[in-house]
């Protein structure tokens, strides 16, 4: 039987002057995320368009998953250190539909917005499969849900209301109880 790694969503916070202040350190980021990508350790992720936020999504090591191992893999970063993010928070997937595209380029000029979309699942299971049926259209990167229920998905959709909908055709989610946010996705 294969082991589920777990994922983490990390929500982070930048600083005022994060376009200024984050040059210095933007190369070795994007290097230190390609490396954990190759490990196996990042999934992908990105700022928001007005730069105030970050999206982060990490495979933990299976003995090492946990609230410490995300703190580390945070403080470790270049933009950490440098000062660059101000705060995050995070939490653990309970379940993760896993890219199709594991590696894509690195996009750093915000030409690829995607939609981050978030609500209540009232069934775990059938969200699994819409959001698997969603990728299978091509307009899921990843996602999953969370112990609580709260669904996470990251659609191709440029236009957070078309994010929305998307979900809202399942007739899983209530559009209503639904809220999206733009992303830029950067790898």
């Amino acid at each position: 039987m294969m082991e589920r790694v777990p994922v983490a969503h990390v929500t982070v916070t930048t600083v005022a002057d994060y376009p200024t202040r984050r040059e210095p350190h933007r190369a070795a980021h994007i290097d230190r995320l390609l490396r954990l990508r190759a490990l196996g350790h990042f999934v992908g992720g990105g700022p928001t368009p007005d730069g105030r936020n970050a999206e982060l999504f990490y495979r933990l090591p299976g003995r090492l998953a946990g609230p410490d191992e995300v703190d580390r893999v945070i403080t470790e970063d270049p933009y950490h250190r440098g000062g660059v993010w101000s705060g995050y928070t995070h939490r653990l997937f309970a379940d993760f539909v896993e890219p199709w595209d594991p590696a894509p380029a690195v996009v750093l000029d915000g030409s690829r917005p995607v939609t981050l979309v978030e609500g209540p699942a009232p069934d775990p299971d059938l969200a699994r499969f819409a959001l698997i049926e969603l990728r299978g259209q091509g307009r899921l990167l990843f996602g999953g849900t969370f112990p609580d229920g709260e669904t996470l998905a990251v659609l191709r959709a440029s236009d957070p209301a078309e994010g929305l909908a998307w979900l809202g055709e399942t007739g899983l989610w209530a559009p209503a109880a639904l809220r999206a946010r733009p992303l830029l996705h950067v790898l």
